[in-house]
C-alpha cells in the first residue's frame, strides 16, 4: 500500500495550520486592525488550533505570551505533522 499521497495531505495540513497561527502572530504584532475579517478570522482559527497552548506562558509582555504560546503551538504542528509524514512515505 503506497502511504505517500496520504503523507502529503499531513504535510500540507501541518503547514497550513502552523502557517495560520503563524500569521496570527505576524497580524498580532503588526498591530492589525481588529475590525479586518482575515485578523478576525485568523485569530477565532489560531486561538481554537492553540487552545492547548495559548496562555500557557506568563511573560510580563503581553506580546512575548502571544509569540510563546502560539508559537509553541506552530512549532509543534509542523513538526509533529511532517515528521509524521516524512515516517508514512518510508513505508
Amino acid at each position: 500500500m503506497k502511504l505517500g499521497p496520504l503523507a502529503s495531505v499531513i504535510a500540507v495540513v501541518a503547514n497550513v495550520v502552523a502557517s495560520i497561527i503563524g500569521l496570527w502572530i505576524l497580524l498580532y504584532l503588526l498591530d492589525a486592525n481588529p475590525d479586518n475579517a482575515l485578523v478576525d478570522f485568523s485569530h477565532d482559527a489560531s486561538r481554537w488550533l492553540a487552545s492547548w497552548s495559548h496562555d500557557l506562558f506568563t511573560f510580563d509582555q503581553e506580546w512575548a505570551r502571544v509569540v510563546g504560546g502560539y508559537g509553541l503551538a506552530a512549532v509543534v504542528y509542523a513538526l509533529i505533522g511532517n515528521f509524521a509524514a516524512a515516517r508514512l512515505r518510508r513505508y
